[in-house]
């Protein structure tokens, strides 16, 4: 199983220096993916501006998009701007396509909420790898370009948290990309079985298996009351009373010991990947999870 490391775009108050050193970090190894997502109705980087950059700083670790909501974009424009970000990266990038699950980033860009499915995710998904398979959608002189760097473009996960949304995908997926709140490997087993299952029935090569959580290394109560505070910054659209009911279980904290034991039971279960989310932008929480990360590499 590899490990692999989420920025910190969701943090408040962030600066070009703090994620050009995050970034370069991850780089250097020992993670196994440098990982960021989509939000729009937030303070977060734009995520298509944001690949740009971390192509350009860095030279080695595997680019995942765990979330991208194509609904919120044109698709020939958003399959420009990814085998854009393939090319510069010399074919570092997957990109995880999710529905989202907040109806103001749809109003913030005047999507449609109802678009807000699998099927019509499925359909951006098609014109997207047209675009990048060279065929012309319009009687243009030449195709959308520029060609990704990898033959067929990026590869596609599904984000998912659910059976339906794994089985939906199993036409255009090359994996899924779910997230786990309260750390139930034998749950997420259950969803990944969901997914050889499907895969295997379809006739397709066994799904690429993907999960994350969030994270705070420490001693005593300050990790946990980091996660809960990034809970309630995060989770700005859900009322604080629920947030503080779910705090205490969601997500972990804990000391590097802790968190090699958690990362092994998913191992246990055929996790190919576990993408950790930080719940600060102190680097001193990337160097100790670096020092958990080297184990699993």
């Amino acid at each position: 199983m590899r490990i692999g490391m989420t920025m910190p775009v969701m943090e408040p108050d962030l600066d070009a220096e703090t994620l050009h050193s995050w970034a370069t970090t991850i780089d250097d190894g020992p993670f196994s993916s440098l990982c960021w997502g989509e939000r729009i109705a937030f303070d977060n980087p734009e995520c298509l501006t944001f690949l740009g950059a971390v192509a350009a700083w860095t030279r080695r670790v595997p680019l995942v998009m765990t979330v991208v909501v194509p609904q919120l974009h044109d698709p020939v424009m958003l399959a420009k701007a990814l085998a854009t970000g393939d090319m510069l990266s010399e074919g570092r990038l997957t990109v995880a396509l999710g529905v989202g699950g907040r109806h103001e980033d749809y109003r913030a860009v005047g999507a449609d909420p109802s678009t807000q499915t699998m099927r019509q995710l499925a359909d951006r998904a098609e014109t997207m790898k047209q675009v990048w398979a060279g065929e012309k959608l319009t009687e243009s002189v030449l195709p959308v370009g520029p060609p990704p760097y990898r033959k067929g473009g990026p590869s596609l996960h599904v984000g998912t948290t659910g059976p339906k949304t794994i089985r939906s995908a199993v036409d255009w997926a090359d994996g899924i990309a779910g997230v786990t709140l309260d750390l139930d490997a034998s749950k997420q087993n259950e969803l990944f079985d969901v997914a050889r299952s499907a895969w295997a029935e379809a006739g397709r090569p066994a799904p690429h298996l993907a999960t994350s959580f969030w994270f705070a290394i420490g001693e005593g109560e300050a990790p946990r009351a980091q996660v809960t505070r990034h809970l309630h910054h995060y989770m700005n659209w859900i009322p604080s009373e629920f947030v503080d009911a779910i705090a205490p279980t969601t997500g972990w904290s804990g000391t590097e010991a802790e968190l090699t034991e958690v990362l092994r039971r998913f191992a246990d279960i055929g996790t190919d990947e576990v993408q950790l989310i930080p719940t600060s932008s102190d680097p001193d929480q990337l160097r100790r999870a670096a020092d958990v990360a080297a184990a699993f590499a």
